[in-house]
């Protein structure tokens, strides 16, 4: 955190300590070390977004952002975001994600004016959408992705919709 100055590293914001995490840009998972040069200090739930993706797979979340990075937390004073803590022995399967991803947002697009409107309510919409039974922690981490990628908006439990 001092070499960063505090500051969460992709979105550049002050990050408290209690929400901070150390991001291995080539996952552990992935065969990532502990060396200096593979960690950051993020927050919880960008590193909880990333997982264990490839690193190609993070540059695309952070590419897609279009400029600045756009941290899920959002303005930390006035968003909520959902916390996500997956269980540390749980892998992320990112292509299952991404297809989850794609499925979501699909249905959310064909739903048009009657797509859920809280968070309780999208959670709700995931878990019946998905075939496969999810855990709340993968649900959590696809509402984090449609506000990361921009998709979403999420100001105390309501949501906006950006496209």
């Amino acid at each position: 955190m001092f070499v960063q100055g505090g500051l969460c590293f992709f979105c550049k914001q002050p990050i408290p300590t209690a929400d901070a995490s150390v991001e291995h840009l080539l996952a552990k998972a992935n065969d990532g070390s502990n060396k200096d040069e593979n960690c950051v200090v993020c927050c919880k739930s960008v590193n909880a977004l990333f997982g264990s993706m490839s690193l190609k797979e993070k540059f695309q979340v952070v590419l897609n952002q279009k400029g600045k990075f756009k941290c899920p937390n959002g303005n930390r004073s006035t968003k909520t975001t959902l916390p996500l803590t997956p269980h540390p022995k749980t892998p992320v399967d990112t292509k299952l994600m991404s297809n989850n991803f794609n499925i979501v947002v699909a249905n959310l697009l064909q739903r048009g004016d009657s797509r859920p409107r809280t968070l309780k309510a999208l959670t709700s919409t995931i878990a019946t959408i998905l075939p496969k039974k999810m855990v709340d922690t993968e649900i959590s981490a696809l509402i984090q992705e449609l506000q990361s990628t921009g998709k979403i908006s999420v100001e105390k439990t309501k949501i906006t919709y950006v496209f």
